[in-house]
C-alpha cells in the first residue's frame, strides 16, 4: 500500500519506450511524449498523493543539466556524460535514508537490482501503467458516482436552519 509520503522516481525514457500509448508518439513528437507521461504522472501523484520524480537521460547532450517543476512533479534532466539510471542511483541513496518507501520504476533489469540494493522497491514499466491506469479508473468511477448524487441544501442545513428557514418562507418571525 502507497502512503502520501512515499517517493517514486521515474525513468523518463524507460517508461516512454515501454508504453504503447507513448512509444506510438515517440518517433514523430518525443515532447509530446514527455508531456503527456507528464500529465499520467500528474494525476497517478494527485490521487496516491506520492511524491514524484521523472529522470530524462541527456546524457549525449551537452550541459549541466537541470531540474524544474511541471504539474508538481519534479523533472531532472541530467547533466553532460550522466545517465538517468546514475541520477536514479545518486537520488535512490539520498532519498532512501529520508522517505517513508521510496520506489524506483524502470524495466531496466540492472537498475532494478541497483535500485533495490539502496532500499527502494522496484516497480516495472508495465507495473507502473497497470497502477496509473486501475487509478484512472477509480477517478472516473467517483467522479460517476457523485454526478448521480443530487447536492441538496436541505441535507447540508442543520434542523435549527432549517426550521428558521421555513418560518420565513411562510412568513413568520
Amino acid at each position: 500500500m502507497r502512503r502520501r509520503d512515499d517517493v517514486l522516481l521515474v525513468d523518463g525514457y524507460n517508461m516512454i519506450g515501454a508504453w504503447p500509448v507513448l512509444a506510438a508518439m515517440r518517433d514523430t513528437d518525443l515532447e509530446g511524449a514527455r508531456d503527456k507521461l507528464l500529465e499520467m504522472l500528474a494525476d497517478y501523484q494527485g490521487f496516491t498523493g506520492m511524491s514524484v520524480t521523472v529522470v530524462f537521460d541527456a546524457h549525449q547532450v551537452p550541459g549541466t543539466g537541470s531540474a524544474f517543476n511541471q504539474f508538481r512533479i519534479s523533472v531532472v534532466y541530467t547533466k553532460e556524460k550522466e545517465t538517468a539510471d546514475s541520477c536514479i542511483e545518486r537520488l535512490a541513496s539520498e532519498l532512501a535514508l529520508r522517505s517513508r518507501n521510496l520506489y524506483v520504476a524502470t524495466s531496466d533489469l540492472v537498475e532494478q537490482h541497483v535500485a533495490f540494493g539502496k532500499g527502494a522497491l522496484r516497480i516495472s514499466a508495465r507495473e507502473l501503467l497497470i497502477d496509473i491506469e486501475q487509478n484512472r479508473k477509480a477517478i472516473e468511477r467517483t467522479i460517476e458516482d457523485k454526478s448521480h448524487q443530487r447536492n441538496e441544501l436541505d441535507t447540508n442545513l442543520s434542523l435549527e436552519v432549517r426550521t428558521k428557514l421555513e418560518r420565513w418562507r411562510r412568513g413568520q418571525n
